[in-house]
């Protein structure tokens, strides 16, 4: 058990830097970005690059095993879930360092009854932790989390490694469909990183800043949603 935990602050500060190094932290070369939701945004960050790099990726599993033991705790979960499918891979990381079964949850149900999102086994009541790659307004962990409740299980929080934190209510939504959501790094670290590293052009930075002061604003002006749930 780890029991020197990392202060949350640097863990985000270096997850940020990291992201940045592998190049997961990508800005829109013409057009902005497009997200499911209909929201425009000029950056994307691409948490999938992680799995390739052992190194980095350990150091990243272990700040979110630090950061589920310090603000989870151990002892409240006997199942860890995996959103399909970028989740998958660090849903099986984490299971592993902490010796829990673990399944995953799919986008869309395949056949029916309550299991059918669930591949694996889950017994009725089990507490499920549903891990993912990255939040933007919650919209993906709340479907997850009805799938996973139809099945049975008790899902009371979610541990991301990177979470937009821009859009205005969403961790208080997740709190009202009773998930709390708990991530490593988010745009704000980002953009300290990418400022201390001058790994991105001035006007690239401005209109990044720009865009997470005011992101439905940003995304109205450039063709996309301007509110959560719209297209």
């Amino acid at each position: 058990m780890i029991q020197h935990y990392p202060d949350q602050k640097l863990m985000a500060r270096m997850t940020a830097k990291m992201l940045l190094e592998l190049g997961a932290i990508r800005f829109a070369s013409e057009r902005p970005f497009t997200f499911t939701s209909g929201l425009a945004s000029p950056v994307y960050v691409d948490c999938k690059r992680v799995i390739s790099y052992p190194a980095l990726r350990g150091t990243l599993v272990d700040f979110l095993l630090a950061t589920i033991e310090r603000d989870i705790g151990r002892d409240n979960f006997d199942v860890i879930a995996g959103g399909e499918s970028a989740g998958i891979p660090f849903a099986s990381w984490i299971a592993a360092k902490l010796s829990l079964p673990m399944i995953f949850v799919r986008k869309s149900p395949r056949g029916l009854g309550p299991n059918a999102s669930i591949e694996g086994d889950l017994e009725p009541g089990a507490r499920v932790l549903l891990v993912e790659d990255l939040t933007t307004d919650g919209a993906s962990k709340l479907q997850f989390c009805k799938a996973l409740r139809r099945a049975g299980a008790q899902v009371d929080h979610a541990v991301v490694l990177f979470f937009y934190n821009i859009y205005a209510e969403t961790v208080s939504g997740l709190k009202r469909d009773g998930l709390e959501l708990h991530w490593l790094s988010d745009w704000w670290a980002v953009l300290d990183a990418a400022r201390e590293m001058d790994v991105f052009a001035g006007a690239e930075l401005e209109n990044l800043e720009r865009f997470l002061h005011a992101p439905l604003e940003w995304s109205g002006e450039h063709g996309g949603a301007t509110r959560i749930g719209t297209a």
